[in-house]
């Protein structure tokens, strides 16, 4: 049975979107199979994975609000073992339209039930708020990754995400849990940087994942050119940090186990 991993910070700018796309990358490396969800309007992981979201035909948007089966919208990726279920254009108005939809926030859960069996992870990128899109996939999720940039105000808006997830868990996901919080855009000169880092280290404890992915322009080129960084450029800081915060999750998921 598949795990469901939501990435979710209301924040914008944190590195929820790369987190979410190389995580899925990399562990797609190691010879599972991924299914990543663009449950965001901006799009950034469809086109992070080389699609053009404008274009796209199939997308999560059928699956929300014209009730088709999940399995006939998902893409495959350049990068083997990774498929998509992509956003379009069309997503941006699903927030108004699944006010008006029965049980509208489990319908993203019902659609991925089946394909639970199919995929090893299903790793879902959510928008940077909390409206009904990301309150269906903490609904459908097993667990949430919480992305945080080492920099100022980065706790901002931070208790909000966790009461939002405690009120998933009372109401609609009572066994949705964190699996980690992941600092991002770290950059060990700084001092404020340092200073972020170990008060979110204080904030979560022991979830806070020990690798931190750095500020790195290699992971900015990568997406513009719809590559995952280890397709791009897997020697790089960014790739490296990556490959091993990947290496760490799975590491802890075993322990579990």
């Amino acid at each position: 049975m598949g795990k469901i991993v939501s990435f979710s910070n209301q924040k914008g700018g944190v590195g929820k979107t790369t987190t979410c796309v190389n995580m899925a990358a990399y562990i797609a490396a190691t010879g599972k199979k991924v299914l990543l969800v663009d449950c965001d309007p901006q799009g950034n992981a469809t086109t992070g994975l080389g699609f053009s979201k404008s274009s796209l035909k199939k997308s999560v948007y059928n699956v929300l609000i014209d009730d088709e089966k999940a399995a006939d919208n998902i893409l495959q990726t350049e990068t083997e073992r990774l498929d998509l279920l992509p956003s379009n254009i069309d997503l941006a108005g699903a927030e108004v339209e699944l006010v008006y939809k029965k049980g509208r926030e489990k319908i993203l859960k019902n659609a991925l039930a089946e394909l639970k069996n199919v995929y090893d992870y299903i790793m879902i990128d959510c928008p940077p708020s909390l409206g009904l899109l990301t309150i269906n996939a903490l609904a459908a999720a097993d667990s949430v990754i919480i992305p945080i940039q080492s920099e100022y105000y980065a706790l901002e808006g931070l208790s909000q995400l966790m009461n939002s997830i405690t009120l998933v868990k009372q109401h609609l996901n009572p066994a949705l849990e964190v699996d980690g919080v992941v600092l991002t855009m770290y950059d060990s000169r700084s001092l404020i940087s340092k200073q972020i880092a170990e008060e979110i280290r204080k904030f979560f404890t022991r979830r806070v994942f020990e690798i931190v992915v750095p500020r790195n322009i290699r992971l900015v080129e990568a997406s513009s050119y719809g590559k995952p960084i280890m397709l791009h450029d897997p020697k790089c800081a960014g790739a490296r940090a990556y490959k091993a915060l990947t290496q760490e999750y799975l590491n802890k998921e075993e322990n579990k186990n």
